[in-house]
């Protein structure tokens, strides 16, 4: 990485900014020299024992940085002073609540840029995107959820009987690396406002744009207790996190593979689990696209990020008698993307964010080959310009069969599958054929689209390109989840709902 960003590590391991100056230094204690340090009751306290974790650049494959790993007596440290805290915090007024939220916005539109350089570091988005995209989004929701909750109806009459819709209590918040700060703030966000307490456990992939939060919200005067950070593992403090009686919510976003473990691990205590899964999107395109446009714009959709979005356009469905057109368009346009270093204004793909990515992906691609799809573009390794980081070739395969492995599996890689169809209800019966049900992607006549879209088993269904619709329903069918998030959808998810009967009576 150039030294267009940060330097982010001293001598000890510990975060601190460069001469280049990046904010780090807005509130009373700087957090960013805290990464062995846990955010728990309003301080930054020292772990019951320390246990380093490096984090690595996957652009070099160096160290960038070490945080310390919580155990199961700080997850319970965490827990009982969110607890602490609820009875006072769920209290607060709709004003209150929104003006501490207006604050929180402020702060994070002030550091976004600090924001989007740190999360280019820790997982190799390019620092363009990062910083728009990336941390753009995460304000994003902050001033969605404002819009949503000003007026989100927190009690009304429903004949005599009085409906109040409140806090749900404390949340347990355990997000992903790929979208790091945008998924964070979709559960700290509607958290925040309908009154409850939380834990964030952030990915210890991608852990110091969650440090940077912590002193957003110490700065924005969150009561303490409110918001607690502890890092980690899954194994350890995820499942305290998810297993304790003293948490009423665990909001999830991860795989399909880690989401059940959370769900049986909540079981025994009854407690809501909320969850934003894996996903496997079709995207079709019909006989009334443009194909060539259709095309160019799926390949770019799909690789964005790296192909590590959980609702990337990853089976692209073409007329069966149009597979070489649209294979020699995809093929066209994943050679001319720019695969670099994250610091490089000309870069379209970055790295994969990690060694276990990298792997799991360069299996798959060969598995792809070994069962027969038809490689168009890319295939196995780095591209040939790149000696180190975990760089993966676009990747495009054309005759792919829904039934092979690289249509069934959630590769979170850029890598794209090409599947042809005879007929719409071919096309209606490929996509739907899937575990996944999180999003899906229609290109052709809109009146068409529309007819089609109420066929898809999907939370979320996209027509010709529209722009990020950040109020929309985010969540999926089957296995990738249950509940929505994002705007007054995210807003109901962190609710309990009471019925107060005879409220009218005298």
């Amino acid at each position: 990485m150039s030294n267009q960003l940060p330097q982010i590590m001293n001598a000890e391991g510990r975060i601190q900014s460069s001469a280049s100056k990046a904010n780090f230094h807005t509130s009373t204690e700087n957090p960013m020299k805290n990464a062995h340090r846990f955010y728990i009751d309003g301080e930054w306290v020292e772990p019951e024992t320390l246990k380093k974790h490096d984090v690595i650049d996957p652009s070099t494959e160096q160290v960038i940085g070490t945080i310390a790993i919580g155990s199961a007596a700080d997850a319970e440290k965490a827990i009982k002073a969110a607890r602490n805290a609820f009875a006072g915090f769920s209290r607060t007024t709709k004003d209150d609540r929104l003006a501490l939220l207006k604050r929180v916005l402020t702060i994070v539109k002030r550091r976004k840029d600090e924001i989007g350089d740190m999360i280019s570091r820790e997982m190799g988005a390019p620092l363009i995107m990062a910083r728009a995209e990336q941390a753009g989004l995460g304000a994003a929701h902050f001033e969605e959820t404002i819009r949503a909750f000003k007026t989100f109806d927190f009690e009304y009459m429903q004949g005599s009987t009085r409906i109040v819709h409140e806090p749900i209590g404390v949340v347990a918040m355990i997000t992903p690396w790929n979208w790091p700060i945008n998924q964070i703030v979709c559960k700290v966000a509607p958290a925040l406002a309908t009154g409850c307490t939380m834990v964030l456990k952030p990915s210890e992939i991608a852990p110091f744009n969650a440090v940077i939060l912590a002193e957003i919200m110490h700065e924005a005067g969150v009561p303490k207790g409110v918001f607690n950070l502890v890092q980690g593992d899954g194994p350890t403090v995820g499942a305290v996190l998810a297993s304790h009686p003293d948490v009423d919510m665990v909001s999830f976003t991860g795989s399909t593979r880690a989401g059940i473990a959370v769900a049986l691990a909540a079981a025994p205590t009854v407690k809501r689990v909320h969850q934003e899964l894996g996903g496997k999107s079709p995207n079709i395109i019909l006989r009334s696209a443009d194909l060539a446009g259709a095309v160019r714009a799926g390949v770019r959709r799909c690789f964005a990020n790296s192909g590590q979005s959980c609702n990337a356009p990853t089976r692209m469905l073409v007329p069966v008698e149009r597979m070489d057109e649209a294979s020699a368009v995809a093929a066209r346009e994943a050679a001319a993307l720019v695969v670099g270093p994250p610091s490089d204004p000309r870069t379209d793909i970055g790295p994969v964010a990690s060694a276990t990515q990298f792997e799991k992906i360069q299996a798959l691609i060969e598995k792809g080959i070994a069962e027969g799809a038809e490689l168009a573009a890319g295939g196995p390794g780095r591209p040939s310009h790149l000696s180190s980081g975990y760089y993966v070739r676009p990747t495009v395969f054309s005759r792919v069969t829904n039934s092979m492995t690289i249509a069934r599996e959630e590769i979170f890689g850029p890598v794209l599958s090409i599947i042809g169809y005879e007929t719409e209800d071919d096309a209606m019966a490929i996509a739907n054929d899937t575990p996944y049900g999180l999003a899906s992607f229609i290109h052709g006549a809109q009146s068409e689209a529309r007819t089609l879209a109420r066929r898809l088993r999907t939370g979320s269904v996209r027509l010709n390109g529209p722009a990020w619709d950040g109020a929309a329903p985010f969540g999926g069918y089957k296995r990738s989840g249950n509940g929505r998030e994002y705007g007054k959808f995210g807003l109901h998810e962190f609710t309990e709902i009471k019925g107060i009967v005879g409220y009218a009576g005298d």
